[in-house]
């Protein structure tokens, strides 16, 4: 907008007037100059009247006369010589603050407004505005209102338009899919609710309540020779134990609490410590019954239920140990984990030591490769002594399983942890009492022809 431009030269006459009726009002009757120019100014603040161009003429409380521009359309055309242009100004418009309300904006032909060039009104910016859930992000080598809008990273919103950055949801909340406003993230755990709950929950049960069968079997036939030759109290320890493992993956499942999370490590591990060393007792019970059989041999004081219990003690004295310094010096505890899945909050326990959880693990693993060691070496004698070959299958699964757990373990995160764990917990329980156990079964009620004195004892 410009001043009109035929009141250019009606500016400096309506001065003249101003000052022409000030003048004669107080020179007249004013000797004193500073008075005069009091007056002067008093007067030219509080003059109003009308110019020969019909305009109203007089100042604002700030001395400030009426505005009055020119609304004006201006092309620049190429000239003939480079880099310069050509002028052309067409009058489109008028505004007059002084006239009333509703009128002081004129516009002379809407039509006309933005042609020839534009059909409809141009943009006054570079860039169109950024809606919600969008940020702004600087154009390099453009001009500072030149931008393009960057949507929000996941986990942070903005809720309002044109915002230079995005704000970061709590810990507790998450972004919703317009990036507009945060939202409470979802609570997750291994639940038994869940399909990999159902099948955990399934297996658990099922692998027990076949273990339970076997022990139940094992009681019934206890006399037979199969089962007296297998040391029968040491393999219903054996299955006992196994037992309590195949449940203890219950632990792990449901939403954790304190309990549960200093429960699961320690009977996990005292549970699998009593069933590995009850192999280890069977084993050194075939290598000094082997022994025994030469003449004059003192192991025979060592055959009986008293060494095998002795050594079942001792091994399971130190797991008891290593646990009880863990849950005393490092309690489990349950935490909430808002990093590993974007947008959910999973529940979990952390072990307070994973040096200690290692320890436990790392004690049956000392176990296991004992027994392994000594059933290898038994696994050549007579037929009569034929369980060691079923230990050292058993035990090369166990430590197998227990060897991968441990990369996998430490590359998982979130409830995969939990789950890697109890794979590792079903398989190896799954290994003792199908390598064991099993090919007994298979004895007494397939091929009961070989479950005699005479067979069983065949040298």
């Amino acid at each position: 907008m410009l001043p009109k431009g035929k009141e250019k030269r009606a500016t400096k006459r309506n001065s003249l007037e101003i000052v022409n009726d000030s003048l004669i009002e107080t020179i007249k009757p004013n000797k004193d100059t500073m008075e005069t120019q009091d007056l002067l100014n008093e007067f030219v603040r509080n003059v109003h009247f009308s110019s020969h161009t019909g305009d109203e003429i007089y100042f604002d409380s700030n001395g400030d006369p009426p505005a009055r521009f020119d609304i004006v359309k201006i092309y620049f055309f190429k000239s003939d010589s480079p880099y310069e242009y050509d002028l052309t100004t067409i009058k489109v418009g008028s505004f007059d603050h002084s006239a009333s309300m509703g009128e002081q904006l004129q516009i002379y032909s809407t039509t006309d407004l933005w042609g020839p060039h534009f059909s409809q009104n141009p943009h006054s910016v570079c860039s169109n505005s950024c809606d919600t859930g969008y940020r702004m992000s600087k154009i390099e080598g453009r001009p500072e209102c030149c931008y393009e809008c960057v949507l929000c990273s996941a986990g942070e919103i903005s809720n309002t338009t044109d915002s230079a950055k995005c704000l970061t949801c709590p810990e507790d909340q998450w972004s919703n899919e317009e990036r507009n406003s945060c939202i409470p993230k979802d609570i997750e755990f291994l639940s038994f609710t869940e399909p990999l709950g159902y099948i955990i929950t399934f297996f658990a049960f099922l692998l027990s309540l076949i273990t339970a069968a076997i022990l139940v079997i094992f009681i019934k036939y206890r006399n037979t020779p199969i089962v007296k030759a297998n040391n029968r109290h040491i393999s219903c320890i054996l299955l006992v134990s196994i037992t309590i493992c195949f449940l203890c993956p219950l632990l792990f499942i449901g939403q954790p609490t304190h309990i549960s999370c200093m429960l699961r490590q320690s009977v996990f591990g005292i549970a699998f410590t009593v069933a590995v060393s009850s192999v280890l007792a069977k084993t050194m019970t075939v290598v000094i019954a082997f022994k025994a059989t030469k003449p004059n041999s003192k192991l025979k004081t060592w055959l009986g239920n008293r060494f095998s219990n002795r050594i079942i003690l001792i091994c399971c004295f130190g797991e008891t140990v290593i646990c009880a310094s863990w849950v005393v010096k490092f309690p489990s505890f349950p935490e909430s984990d808002t990093y590993s899945e974007y947008g959910k909050i999973i529940l979990l326990c952390n072990e307070g030591s994973v040096s200690m959880f290692f320890c436990v693990v790392g004690y049956m693993g000392i176990l296991a490769s004992l027994s392994f060691l000594i059933a290898f070496i038994a696994k050549d004698f007579p037929d009569r002594f034929n369980e060691a070959k079923n230990i050292t299958f058993s035990m090369l699964l166990f430590c197998s399983v227990w060897i991968s757990f441990i990369p996998a373990y430490l590359s998982t995160k979130g409830r995969k942890t939990v789950a890697v764990e109890i794979f590792a917990i079903l398989v190896s329980g799954s290994g003792l009492l199908g390598c064991i156990f099993l090919p007994k079964c298979y004895i007494i009620f397939i091929r009961s022809d070989l479950n005699i004195q005479q067979t069983v004892f065949k040298t």
